[in-house]
């Protein structure tokens, strides 16, 4: 993986995690906790959006939104457990 890709997967992340963290109220983790709960919540849309069919299109800003919904899918599962 070269180091340009590498800092757009991060750069992705941090934009994705501070986003989840506006819309799910409460959640904020810092700079590298957004990063990972970003890049966490890439996965869970790249698993999840293919097999219900949503597709947001390529680009920087389709794979912000994707990783933003999915990071916010993972603060709520992150909530729903805790309060158990």
């Amino acid at each position: 993986m070269e180091l340009t890709a590498l800092l757009v997967i991060l750069i992705i992340g941090a934009v994705a995690g501070w986003l989840a963290g506006q819309i799910v109220d409460g959640y904020g983790f810092g700079l590298v906790g957004n990063i990972v709960v970003g890049i966490v919540g890439a996965l869970i849309a790249g698993f999840l959006f293919p097999r219900i069919g949503l597709s947001l299109g390529g680009g920087l800003l389709g794979s912000i939104i994707a990783a933003t919904v999915g990071a916010v899918i993972l603060l709520f599962l992150i909530r729903v457990v805790k309060r158990a």
